[in-house]
């Protein structure tokens, strides 16, 4: 896909294994000013549209927020969106964590609304019953449509936090940090890390866009196959098709009747190379 919006420096194998290693240490990272402004605009422009014409409203819980709009399942919504799982400035950072196997877990939007009380610090792993600290099994992003500040809601972290051996409890307070960064800059994180939104105390609504991964092995939050029409996966490009799930991970995770899901469901020229292939008999 050509992407007409790439104005910004992208970014280096050095500056990237920098970003993977304080997701690794610290749980999170932040990439400044790495989109191009004019395509943060045209989302911030296009996500008001979606606001209007699917009437979106705030929720009635605490989590996701009574003053805080979310528009889910943005990869179904136009070819805009497409763009933002494989951003050349995120997607290298996070392959780099998790593997190139990785999949799309979730792509909405957040916007926090004047009013809005802080979201109960979490963990995004909380509901996977595996032992901690783990291996990073997600890796989350927050795109800022506008500036992040800790006066309009910016994302509260707990650096470190990732590596205790316990998740949070959302009904307790716990000291965080800002994560504040400029409109067209990225925060990433680890699933593990204890965070939350931030309360809004401002008259303007801070925007973002969650853009989440997780390990090839791991379900995904948004039922990607079922939630995306097969005739517009149809038109992503090769990688997006393998990130929502038409692939095969390791091999073996994914397949149907030993055939590669692209091939079955896309009408793809694609084979499934399977692990136990190695082992023919000849």
């Amino acid at each position: 896909m050509t992407d007409t919006y790439l104005d910004t420096q992208t970014l280096d194998a050095g500056t990237v294994e920098v970003h993977a290693e304080s997701l690794r240490t610290e749980g999170y990272t932040i990439v400044e000013h790495a989109i191009a402004l004019d395509f943060i605009d045209a989302l911030a422009e296009d996500l008001q549209r979606l606001e209007r014409e699917l009437g979106i409203v705030p929720a009635d819980n605490l989590f996701e927020g009574t003053h805080t709009t979310r528009i889910y399942n943005l990869l179904a919504h136009g070819p805009l969106y497409e763009r933002i799982p494989l951003h050349p400035n995120i997607l290298p950072i996070v392959e780099n964590v998790l593997d190139p196997g990785l999949l799309v877990s979730t792509l909405s939007s957040i916007a926090i609304g004047p009013e809005e009380t802080p979201q109960p610090i979490h963990s995004d792993d909380i509901l996977i019953p595996l032992p901690k600290p783990h291996v990073p099994i997600i890796v989350n992003t927050m795109w800022a449509v506008t500036d992040f500040t800790e006066e309009n809601g910016a994302t509260r972290i707990i650096p470190g936090s990732h590596l205790e051996d316990h998740s949070p409890n959302p009904l307790e307070h716990y000291d965080s940090i800002p994560a504040e960064m400029p409109k067209g800059s990225v925060l990433l994180w680890v699933g593990s890390l204890w965070h939350g939104g931030g309360a809004n105390r401002t008259s303007d609504r801070r925007v973002g866009i969650a853009m989440n991964y997780c390990a090839g092995f791991i379900r995904q939050q948004e039922n990607q196959q079922l939630g995306i029409p097969v005739e517009t996966v149809k038109r992503f490009p090769k990688r997006l098709q393998e990130m929502v799930g038409y692939s095969i991970y390791n091999g073996l995770i994914g397949h149907i009747d030993k055939l590669h899901p692209a091939q079955v469901l896309l009408g793809a020229d694609e084979d499934a190379h399977l692990v136990w292939d190695y082992a023919k008999v000849t």
